[in-house]
């Protein structure tokens, strides 16, 4: 009972969190890119295939999901789902204690690592803030997904220690595990979640395998069914890196005002912060708190001051859309404030897909002749690379700069475009599904 309970709760768990990664590879690969970068795991050669990786990475996970609840193929699966684990265990762990000593640089601890490795925490090292666990829908503190992964490391090897006792059932139980399994499903993609995709995708998935199972009479029917989940899982990376992800769960989603998530509410809690006072007083310099006014010690001359953040109060959402100009000038609240706006964002010029920019002329020429929308664009770039690209291919629209990590946040498309309604995000597309003019004003213009 305890091994069955175990494989629901992994493998329930890791087909809607492997979905969640998969719905969004492109965001993921982002997020192995800073694990490669310097200061980091310093492994700068794997950022090429980081995209590649992301994606066996999903797929790795959603189908030893699958695997576990059918109990296929158990040895391989079983051994496969701990070797995930201790990695994935790794990461989050070097995650939080990483953020750990950066927050406490000053800790005798901290010194005593740095001594003992040779480095400055906050000179030679650098951290992650989260995992990316379960992408941009479930932000989970470092220390929350290491504990997360502790406790599915239990799960893992109570599979792993009865690996062998576990074989594929019949329909009965197939019925059974799999009923329970998409009860769990749903439980963690709306409950959690909010998304429903994960059950729509499971019913489909199991249908499936199902069919394979009970029709085929072949004995490497499970390696086909391994084969059938694979295909599956890896058409649905593929069809969110060349279109956009399904569901956007970030700030710069269809229908939210980019103006309104800059700012925090305003009962949102505030920063806190401690002073502490130096002052000498009679020759002889003391540690003061704020309370104690120092300042109001007849002859006491002021030294120095300290600031210590207590706690953290509101970050917003959106806190690094600012767009400038060649003068640095911040163009951020004429383009918020415009009754519409086309954006085509690329955060780099060099690497964008230039096939689509006739098109995307053509757009900004059609909207010019029919006094419709202005067209910027929006690159990482510095404008010594932008105006030879706009010149190269005749770019009739300015560009505005701004950072490349916010671009990569709006939309995951290389180019892309975004249409605004006084800040508001009204579409978002990427550059294999651009739409002509017509189309977009008989939609979206009032």
């Amino acid at each position: 009972m305890l091994t069955r309970i175990s494989r629901l709760l992994v493998g329930a768990l890791f087909i809607v969190s492997g979905l969640i990664k998969a719905n969004d590879p492109i965001g993921f690969s982002y997020k192995l890119n800073d694990y490669f970068a310097p200061g980091v795991f310093d492994l700068p050669w794997l950022d090429a295939i980081a995209l590649e990786l992301a994606v066996i990475a999903c797929v790795a996970e959603i189908v030893l999901g699958i695997a576990i609840l059918f109990g296929a193929r158990m040895k391989l699966a079983a051994w496969s789902l701990l070797i995930l684990m201790v990695f994935f265990t790794f990461l989050t762990g070097y995650t939080a204690v990483a953020n750990w000593l950066f927050d406490n640089n000053e800790s005798a601890l901290t010194a005593a690592i740095e001594g003992m490795f040779g480095f400055v925490i906050r000179e030679d090292y650098s951290y992650m803030k989260d995992c990316g666990c379960f992408g941009d829908a479930i932000k989970l503190n470092p220390w929350e997904s290491f504990l997360k992964d502790v406790i599915l490391m239990v799960f893992t090897v109570i599979i792993f220690v009865k690996r062998k006792a576990v074989q594929m059932g019949d329909m009965k139980d197939d019925m059974i595990n799999l009923g329970i399994a998409m009860m769990l499903i749903a439980a963690f993609s709306l409950g959690v979640v909010g998304w429903p995709f994960p059950i729509w995708f499971s019913l489909v998935s199991f249908g499936v395998l199902l069919g394979i199972k009970q029709f085929m009479k072949h004995d490497s029917k499970d390696w086909v069914m391994a084969g059938a989940a694979t295909i599956i899982t890896t058409w649905f990376c593929i069809h969110c890196i060349n279109h956009l992800p399904i569901k956007d769960f970030r700030p710069y989603k269809v229908g939210n005002n980019i103006a309104e998530l800059k700012e925090c509410p305003p009962d949102a809690p505030q920063d806190v912060y401690e002073d502490t006072w130096f002052y000498k007083v009679n020759g002889e310099v003391g540690e003061y708190t704020t309370e104690q006014a120092p300042w109001n010690i007849e002859g006491a001359e002021f030294v120095d001051r300290e600031t210590v953040l207590i706690s953290k109060g509101c970050e917003p959402p959106i806190h690094d859309f600012i767009l400038e100009d060649t003068d640095g000038m911040d163009w951020t609240d004429d383009i918020l404030g415009e009754e519409y706006m086309l954006l085509v964002v690329s955060y780099d010029l060099m690497k964008t897909d230039t096939d689509v920019q006739s098109a995307l002329n053509k757009i900004n020429d059609d909207a010019m002749n029919d006094g419709g929308p202005y067209m910027y664009g929006l690159a990482a770039n510095t404008y010594s690379q932008i105006e030879p690209f706009r010149h190269e291919h005749q770019v009739m629209y300015d560009y505005l700069t701004a950072d490349g990590t916010m671009l990569k946040t709006i939309i995951r498309a290389n180019p892309g475009v975004v249409l605004l309604n006084q800040g508001t995000v009204l579409a978002k597309w990427h550059f294999n599904d651009l739409p002509d003019y017509s189309q977009i004003k008989s939609e979206y213009l009032n």
